[in-house]
């Protein structure tokens, strides 16, 4: 399993409703707006690098006012 943080910058006003429609898509754990230079912050599992990339770019880019995502692998040292 990979898991991972998925850093989010938005149009200015629709943090609020990006998180709300990225904590219903599967495979995200959890998704909440944030202050700093990014306005979203999630957490997303799948079962490898591949289908996490999938996620992000099929899915999670394709929500109506993401600007520009960072996706930050988590790793176990």
């Amino acid at each position: 399993m990979v898991q991972a943080y998925i850093l989010i910058q938005t149009e200015v006003g629709r943090a609020s409703t990006v998180a709300d429609v990225i904590s219903g898509l599967p495979g995200v754990i959890q998704a909440e707006d944030v202050t700093g230079p990014y306005d979203v912050i999630a957490r997303a599992e799948a079962e490898s690098v591949d289908e996490l990339g999938r996620l992000v770019v099929a899915k999670v880019q394709g929500v109506p006012g993401i600007t520009r995502t960072l996706t930050c692998p988590v790793v176990h040292l």
